[in-house]
């Protein structure tokens, strides 16, 4: 008599190493490893991350309840008015309002693809490309909370100044014959993300509609999680570096004073940047370890214009030759901006 075996389903191997890869699982193996190595210290590094991370709470709240209105409202669709007008407007406009868009990576794509499409020209374009990775409300507060409003408020204000110091190169090269066709020509607009962001108004009072209130629960949800996760992979690292990196080491790469340590911030920040969420920590974990304020600078402004979905998303739109103008402005105006902090630093203290 034979009976029914139901044969055994394979592993799924991809769905654990994306556990693992993910910050819960960064975080599982690392509290894992202290365990095994050093589980005497374990305790005092779980308290210096959790301590730090407490401390952020009340800014990673007030982000995560600023995203979620935005969203809700469909804010993003004041962005596209900054796109109006002459081209010298557009891109004063553009610089200013790009750390104001409430895009997530995929939902840039579209938009930048639009405004293309659309005949905007170049110029304002990139000074809204640049300008929105290096600060937004969420990254603003996240940025204050870990290193405080000093470096908060020059970060954005360096984001507004490379978002128009580069609208203005683009549209000055432009007018002289380059870039004149910047767009990929296989590219399709759209990633299923979102809504069109040029088409509606927003609507301020979203509780009033079930739709908009559905999507405030589920921006809220996901922001909280994302920023929860990083926030405490980074807060861990932190105290990792101040625990186990000599501060000499950290003096020595980044620390002193002149340029070199300001131009290899930049350099380092650029391949090695995780977020805007997961910077801010580090960097006050490097700061109180000897990294220069100018350094500290130079590496988040470099990362942000190089982080994955900020260059995939150019690589995606764009012909090399705009990708490149892209990098290298981003870098050029991250060492600029580090050499700036690093001036104005020095003579407020």
């Amino acid at each position: 008599m034979m009976s029914d075996v139901t044969p055994l389903e394979p592993m799924n191997w991809r769905k654990y190493l994306n556990i693992v890869w993910s910050p819960w699982g960064a975080i599982l193996v690392i509290i894992v490893v202290l365990a095994l190595s050093d589980i005497a210290g374990l305790p005092e590094i779980i308290r210096l991350a959790g301590g730090s991370l407490l401390r952020t709470a009340p800014y990673i709240l007030f982000a995560v309840i600023s995203i979620a209105y935005l969203q809700a409202c469909g804010a993003e669709t004041l962005v596209a008015n900054a796109f109006k007008g002459r081209e010298f407007r557009m891109i004063v406009l553009a610089a200013l309002v790009g750390g104001l868009a409430p895009f997530c990576s995929c939902q840039v794509i579209p938009f930048i693809a639009g405004l293309l499409i659309m005949g905007v020209p170049l110029g304002p374009v990139m000074a809204f490309w640049l300008a929105s990775p290096l600060v937004d409300p969420a990254s603003l507060l996240i940025t204050a909370g870990a290193l405080g409003w000093d470096f908060a408020i020059a970060k954005a204000v360096f984001a507004v100044a490379l978002g128009l110091i580069g609208g203005f190169t683009i549209s000055f090269l432009v007018r002289h014959g380059a870039f004149a066709h910047p767009l990929r020509e296989n590219f399709k607009r759209g990633c299923g993300c979102g809504p069109d962001p040029f088409d509606g108004k927003p609507v301020w009072k979203f509780w009033r509609e079930i739709e908009r209130r559905g999507e405030f629960a589920r921006a809220f949800r996901q922001n909280f999680m994302f920023l929860l996760k990083w926030m405490s992979l980074a807060y861990l690292i932190e105290a990792l570096m101040i625990t186990y990196v000599p501060a000499e080491l950290i003096a020595g790469v980044v620390g002193g004073a002149g340029a070199k340590p300001i131009i290899i911030s930049a350099f380092i920040g650029a391949p090695a940047y995780l977020n805007g969420y997961v910077a801010p920590a580090l960097l006050a974990g490097l700061m109180t370890q000897g990294m220069t304020a100018g350094a500290a600078m130079s590496f988040m402004v470099a990362g942000a214009v190089s982080s994955i979905p900020a260059m995939t998303a150019v690589w995606s739109l764009v012909k090399p030759r705009v990708f490149a103008a892209y990098i290298s402005l981003g870098i050029g105006g991250a060492i600029t901006a580090g050499f700036v902090f690093s001036v104005v630093a020095r003579v407020a203290t």
